[in-house]
Order: structure tokens, then sequence, then C-alpha cells
């Protein structure tokens, strides 16, 4: 009898993670693994940060706590506070309830309730993604079936900077209610970001062209060290009274706070060690 799944193909795999397995299978004794950004004991193992461990015994110690389903749209009060953290504190959408946030697994799960909300609901079918772009990009429009999915040009390699003309030239070739992926900060991958006149530039051409704005934000902090600074595009887009989609992702802001954590507990160390 033949299997209902003997015609599922294999996926193309995902290189950083091949690059994980092929080194936990090396037998080399000296292999270091610079891949996946993971904490490491001496012994290769997954280290847990002391304060991480902490946070966990006083969750699991806390009765007041339940298991409780939450909310369609998830936790109401964390949804206020990371809308606000992006949006600003005096923000003239949050004042005048222009604002509607859910809360999804990460980053990648924002952008795919996106994609299904702009395909089902405001019958958006045409998307613009920046060449390059983090890879899932093109996947996530690609399974929420999109069927026109397009490019604009971004980064000049013979300058090594941003190709505004090219990324103006292409975005004024789509049609009316195309959807255009923007990088809030640090664009992944080639971290250049367009200066405060290239978004005004931008901006300009998507209310010309009525266009739909989808910003990826997943490093905001990371490419100013300014939570405010790194919001600038996704702001001064709102005070233009243009509609926009945004996805959020804390789990990078997360790691990088516990990296900080970390240089700080040892800068600590030796300040003892050496008695400065």
């Amino acid at each position: 009898m033949s299997s209902w799944f003997e015609n599922v193909e294999g996926a193309a795999p995902i290189e950083i993670f091949l690059l994980n397995k092929l080194h936990k299978e090396d037998t080399f004794p000296q292999k270091i693994d610079l891949g996946i950004g993971a904490y490491r004991t001496n012994e290769g193992k997954p280290w847990v940060l002391p304060a991480v461990r902490k946070a966990e015994k006083l969750i699991a110690n806390d009765d007041s706590l339940n298991h409780e389903y939450l909310p369609i749209l998830g936790m109401e009060d964390f949804s206020d506070l990371a809308t606000k953290m992006l949006l600003g504190e005096d923000s003239v959408a949050i004042k005048e309830g222009r604002v509607i946030s859910a809360q999804s697994l990460s980053g990648t799960g924002a952008l795919r309730v996106l994609a299904d909300f702009m395909k089902r609901c405001c019958n958006v079918d045409s998307v613009y993604i920046s060449s390059p772009s983090w890879p899932n990009h093109q996947l996530l429009f690609k399974h929420a079936n999109y069927s026109n999915i397009n490019t604009y040009r971004y980064w000049k390699q013979d300058t090594r900077s941003l190709d505004i003309t090219g990324m103006l030239e292409d975005l004024d070739k789509a049609p009316k209610g195309s959807l255009v992926i923007l990088h809030a900060c640090a664009h992944n991958p080639t971290g250049v970001d367009p200066t405060v006149d290239q978004w005004k530039q931008i901006a300009d051409l998507v209310e010309k062209k009525q266009l739909i704005t989808l910003f990826d934000c997943a490093y905001q902090g990371f490419a100013s060290g300014d939570l405010d600074k790194d919001a600038y595009a996704i702001r001064y887009f709102i005070s233009r009274g243009l509609e926009l989609v945004a996805a959020q992702s804390f789990a990078k802001i997360l790691v990088f706070i516990m990296n900080v954590l970390v240089i700080y507990y040892l800068l600590l160390k030796i300040a003892v060690i050496y008695q400065i």
C-alpha cells in the first residue's frame, strides 16, 4: 500500500542550520561553533544565563500566575507597551485610536499574519521586497499565495551604499495598492538604511503612488543605540498621515540585552580582581 506522504518533496536546507548540523557531526576536537548566536559552556553545551534561571524560578513559584488562554489578540498590556515603544508615547495615531495590535510568535509569525491579512482582508496581491532582503520575506509571501512578488533595487555594489535612485525607479512602477516591505532600521542583510532625506523621498513616492507599507522592525535600538531614533521612519510615515502595518520582533533585542549583561558582569569581575 502506498503512503499519502510518498510524494512530499524535501525542502532545501537552511544554510545556518545545515552548518550547525555539520559542526555537531564533525569529530575534530578543536572545532569552534561561530554559527548560531547562542551561549555555550567551555564544553560546547548550552548555557542558560543565571538571570534567566532566576526569572524562571520566580515565575514557577508565583501562585498568582496561571495558564489560562489569552484573548484572541494576545496579552493586551504587552501589546500596548510594544506599540508605544514603536510609535512613541505621544503618537497621534495612538491618541486618535487608529492603532490595533496583535501578539504573534516573534517576527516571522507577525509577517505571516500580516501577509495573510493583507491578502484576504485588503485584497492585496502585489508585494515589493528589497534586493537583497531577508530570504524568508520571499517565502512568506509565496506561501501566502501572492501572485505578484517583485523586488526593488536597494544595494549598490560599486559604491557599497543604498541605491536610492534604483529603489525609487522600481517602486514608481508598482501598481496602486501594492505592498512594499521596508526595513525600519538595520536593513537585513546590508545594514544600510536610508537617510532622513531619503525616507522623505520614499514617503513622497508611497503617497503619490498610493502604496501600502509593511515595516519589518526586528532591530529597534540596534542601528543607533536609540529606540526613538531607530523608529524614525515608521513615526515619520505616520506623521504624514500614511497608513501602514508593522511586524515588530523582540527576539534579537533580548539577546542583545543578555549580551550586555554578560559583558557588564565580566567587567565587574575584572574590576574586582584588579581592584580597579
